[in-house]
């Protein structure tokens, strides 16, 4: 599922832009951006192994914590603001949403769908807490602390005048784009990526 998610993040990236890669990793997201897109930018990675990684692929990134916010870099000074794959491990994960929008025109954050159908059906049936693809973590040293699903999310936008822009749904190495029918979403759905605005 990581080459699909990423191939759908770098298309939503239009060439040439100036982005902010929050909870960049390794920088291998980043890396495909610089490589396919032109982009130039910033990555933030808080684990400090993973900037090493990051910096010895030529990209620049700093170390730092997403839950302390973004207070170095100005309103607007960025194209995209990209959280892949982290928000459910950021603690504050509505100030940094907050902090995406304020920095960037546009954000694309994506998401495991803690709703999908597989995660019900494990919960259900063996009482335990779902290991998969998406969440590969035991419940005892996952990183993911705020897990939410597709309906979550939505309500979230609402609630803070936030724009869907976009939304592309993930499931077994195949996407959807903006299918609005919320119920199969949520049910179908094992990861999904969302481009918002204010």
């Amino acid at each position: 599922m990581s080459e699909l998610n990423y191939d759908k993040i770098t298309n939503l990236v239009k060439e040439n832009s100036k982005i902010i890669d929050l909870g960049c990793g390794d920088g291998t997201l980043f890396k495909k951006l610089v490589e396919e897109k032109n982009v130039t930018g910033v990555g933030v990675e808080i684990r400090q192994d993973a900037v090493v990684k990051a910096i010895e692929k030529g990209l620049s990134v700093i170390q730092a914590d997403l839950d302390e916010g973004l207070k170095e870099f100005p309103d607007k000074s960025f194209d995209f603001a990209i959280l892949n794959r982290t928000l459910q491990s950021t603690e504050k994960p509505d100030y940094v949403i907050e902090e995406m929008l304020r920095v960037a025109k546009k954000a694309i954050v994506s998401f495991p769908n803690f709703a999908y159908w597989k995660v019900r059906f494990y919960l259900f049936f063996r009482g335990k807490m779902p290991v998969s693809e998406a969440l590969p973590w035991q419940w005892y040293d996952t990183p993911n602390i705020h897990l939410l699903t597709v309906n979550d999310f939505f309500d979230f936008c609402k609630n803070n005048n936030i724009k869907i822009l976009e939304s592309i749904y993930l499931t077994n190495r195949k996407s959807r784009s903006n299918i609005f029918i919320r119920t199969i979403t949520n049910f179908f759905s094992e990861e999904v990526i969302f481009v918002i605005s204010k």
